[in-house]
């Protein structure tokens, strides 16, 4: 008979610290949003990027808890330099972007700040938030994408969305400047059955790279750059083809992420 006391008082117990357990989770589900866009500061124009860890990094870090916040798991922009996240909990969040851009945090080495364009917010319901950035390149398509014998060839054109002096002048003081950072390492096509056509969703069949040395895409700036897919593409397929261009630099700094400027994606039929 005692056995059978001790086995009931320990289920009774062990039910009561389950109540218990379910009624700490008992908690509103968060649904405040935030809807972004990042742009370019010089044109207003969308900055048209990768989706995914290439494409732009957002960074929620919420100070409403104290001293020693901690930022929220990162997110990403869709390739039209738009974003949102609607599963917050009502806060002060600060909200810093990273990609192929001039960064808008920036320290020198010993980590005393430079300059901090990153943007503290309340948010409650849905809030609206707007960066204005400076590009690395732009990348413009030059006429139309066509399609020739099951290849797609395109011309683009390159430029730089922020000059080599201005540059200069915002990314050295961070440090550890070189002037390779704004040389333009490689032009890609990349082509997919994906309308998000970009490196993440790229077919490897048919898309293609120009690589480039040093300095030496500096005299094509500018220019128009033909650039064709490789192998040959299905007869009766609509791909989508976008163009690509990065320079060698990595945001966020020391991340090794080499981020690309694109332009907007184009739908094609081959025949």
């Amino acid at each position: 008979m005692k056995k059978l006391s001790i086995k009931i008082y320990i289920l009774i117990l062990a039910l009561t610290s389950s109540c218990a357990f379910f009624e700490l989770d008992n908690y509103d589900v968060p649904s405040e949003t935030i809807r972004g866009e990042v742009v370019d500061v010089a044109t207003g124009e969308p900055i048209l990027t990768d989706q995914g860890s290439e494409g732009i990094r957002v960074r929620l870090t919420e100070l409403s808890w104290g001293e020693n916040p901690t930022w929220n798991p990162d997110f990403f922009a869709m390739p039209d330099g738009t974003f949102q996240n609607t599963r917050l909990f009502k806060g002060t969040y600060n909200v810093q972007i990273d990609g192929p851009f001039i960064p808008l945090v920036r320290e020198d080495e010993r980590g005393v700040p430079i300059a901090n364009e990153s943007k503290t917010l309340d948010i409650h319901g849905v809030q609206d938030v707007r960066f204005e950035v400076q590009p690395f390149l732009k990348v413009e398509w030059v006429g139309e994408p066509e399609v020739i014998n099951g290849r797609v060839r395109a011309q683009v054109r390159v430029t730089r969305g922020v000059s080599t002096d201005e540059f200069q002048s915002k990314i050295q003081p961070m440090g550890g400047y070189s002037s390779s950072f704004q040389n333009v390492t490689d032009v890609r096509l990349f082509v997919s059955y994906s309308s998000s056509v970009g490196y993440r969703a790229r077919d490897e069949r048919w898309s293609n790279m120009i690589e480039f040395s040093g300095s030496a895409f500096n005299a094509q700036l500018g220019q128009i750059i033909t650039i064709e897919s490789t192998g040959t593409i299905p007869e009766g397929r609509v791909v989508f083809v976008r163009a690509a261009a990065r320079i060698n630099y990595d945001t966020p700094r020391g991340s090794g992420i080499r981020r690309y400027n694109y332009n907007e994606a184009k739908q094609l039929m081959v025949l």
